[in-house]
């Protein structure tokens, strides 16, 4: 079973260029607490390989679904501004 830990996490896949730019507009977004964000790989974890299959990347936030594919910059802030 995946365990869920609190604030922001990306499930990515290795080599997977989305992944890469979503992480980068991230960190972008948010300034020093990017060092707190988890990047997850799903591959190897059948819980998240049947979760999300090949819709990566996915943001979430305390394990409550942000965007996939794409960052959505608008839908971080709300995020941010509580």
């Amino acid at each position: 079973m995946t365990e869920v830990h609190p604030g922001w996490t990306v499930y990515s896949r290795a080599g997977c260029s989305l992944c890469e730019d979503m992480i980068a507009e991230l960190a972008g977004l948010l300034g020093p607490l990017a060092a707190t964000v988890r990047v997850v790989d799903i591959e190897g974890d059948s819980d998240l390989e049947r979760r999300f299959g090949h819709r990566i990347p996915v943001l979430a936030f305390d394990d409550e679904f942000v965007c996939a594919y794409r960052l959505d910059p608008s839908r971080v802030r709300a995020y941010l501004t509580g």
